[in-house]
């Protein structure tokens, strides 16, 4: 199938509303071609905007990997500091537990 055009900009037969960009091969002779219209520029911001909403996803993704990284680390230092309260407290008993120990041997 030899058509020219893309999905979202098939080609018309009208020239008017032809999109400048979507140029037909011609078989005219060289030099006898009108000068068409620079659109390079227009060709260059479609093909910026394609690539930045075909990166979009990825831009998700990662976004959404580091806010799962954020929440992972913030679970595993509320781990710590729950385990480190543990010891503290398993401490301080072991602690209490020596003095009167001490105390009952003092007193004895």
């Amino acid at each position: 199938m030899n058509t020219l055009g893309t999905i979202d900009r098939p080609t018309t037969h009208d020239p008017k509303k032809q999109d400048p960009t979507m140029q037909r091969p011609s078989h005219e002779p060289a030099g006898s071609k009108t000068p068409t219209r620079d659109t390079s520029s227009a060709t260059a911001s479609r093909q910026n905007r394609n690539l930045e909403m075909q990166l979009i996803p990825e831009a998700l993704a990662r976004a959404h990997m580091h806010e799962r990284l954020r929440e992972a680390e913030s679970e595993r230092s509320a781990v710590r500091l729950a385990a480190a309260r543990r010891m503290q407290r398993r401490a301080e008993r072991a602690s209490l537990r020596a003095r009167r120990a001490l105390a009952m041997a003092v007193m004895h």
